[in-house]
């Protein structure tokens, strides 16, 4: 049917205004990328952090800030503590996608097998992947003040799941690196790989990022949740897969609705009052929706997504710890970035 003079007036009129909005988009953009006031606004309150050793930032995966001032430089591999916690998270998604494991809801008695004591409180049984990773097994923290006890153990599987239950799986956030550590166990018996062969296959590859091998415990499982050494470029690209939503150059390595799964809420903080998804703090930084893993003495991994920003910061972390008024500082670093803007 031939089109009428008005009809193609108003084609071209969509069409011109399309285009418009398509350079307003690209001008929105454009203008969300951080200035270079602001880079060095953020730059100069981390130069007053004296504990603090690098900062690197990328706006829409291109790096605009690589700060180092101490320790490690920004290629170099630190311990980035529990922050690890994160990118185990990230390699239990890529292990579900690989089919190394059914899902979040797979049981960890199934996947550990003869490794569950004979002995432990039957609710272990009820205990599922999604439940270490949102810290909810219920099971006695073995962090804080059980710690010691728990890394002097001869066994720290066993140990951890011999613990009393003081709430129900899937309860309250109950932050404990025991939880993690089971998880490491279950994906090496799962998978038939150490946790290090499995994170270097699975997450080093695709990513092109070097992950060195880390403490085990004494059976040689590597340490779940603390202790892995990465450095902040390599934080980066985990941070960048969740922001490209488990995808990256092209390659889906985390399972699709992974990263929404992840930064969904589950628990929250005793501490700070944030929510606590699969590996990842959700809270609000100058107005805007970040997630955020964290590690003792100031070790950082900031994602936000609508800002196009995946923020690394690595700090010392030796004793004695500044605490969770350190992390409200790292938190307020930035948001000296945010709201320079």
């Amino acid at each position: 049917m031939p089109v009428s003079a008005q009809g193609w007036t108003r084609t071209l009129v969509i069409a011109l205004a399309s285009l418009a909005l398509s350079g307003l988009v690209a001008a929105s953009a454009a203008a969300d990328t951080p200035s270079a006031q602001a880079l060095a606004a953020m730059q100069e309150a981390a130069e007053r952090l004296d504990r603090v050793h690098a900062v690197v930032v990328a706006h829409d995966g291109e790096i605009v800030l690589d700060h180092h001032q101490g320790g490690p430089g920004t290629a170099e591999p630190t311990n980035v503590k529990s922050l690890s916690k994160t990118v185990l998270a990230a390699l239990t998604g890529a292990a579900i996608h690989a089919g190394v494991i059914e899902s979040d809801d797979q049981t960890l008695a199934e996947l550990l097998g003869d490794r569950v004591p004979a002995d432990a409180d039957p609710r272990v049984d009820d205990i599922t992947v999604g439940h270490l990773l949102a810290l909810q097994a219920g099971l006695e923290r073995t962090s804080g003040g059980n710690y010691g006890a728990w890394v002097a153990s001869a066994d720290w599987v066993a140990d951890a799941l011999r613990r009393p239950f003081v709430d129900e799986p899937g309860g309250r956030m109950l932050y404990s690196t025991g939880s993690s550590h089971l998880l490491s166990a279950a994906l090496t018996r799962a998978s038939g790989e150490s946790t290090l062969a499995l994170a270097r296959r699975l997450l080093g590859e695709p990513l092109s990022i070097s992950i060195p091998a880390w403490a085990r415990d004494p059976q040689g499982i590597y340490f779940g949740g603390n202790d892995m050494l990465l450095s902040p470029l390599a934080l980066i690209q985990i941070g960048e897969l969740y922001r490209h939503d488990g995808q990256l150059n092209g390659q889906r390595i985390l399972p699709a609705d992974w990263v929404e799964r992840s930064w969904r809420a589950r628990g929250s903080s005793p501490w700070t009052n944030d929510g606590y998804g699969y590996g990842w703090f959700v809270t609000t930084l100058a107005g805007e929706a970040a997630y955020y893993g964290r590690g003792f003495g100031g070790q950082a991994l900031y994602v936000i997504p609508e800002r196009e920003l995946t923020i690394a910061i690595t700090s010392n972390p030796n004793p004695p710890s500044p605490g969770g008024q350190f992390q409200q500082r790292l938190n307020a670093l930035v948001e000296t970035l945010l709201a320079a803007e």
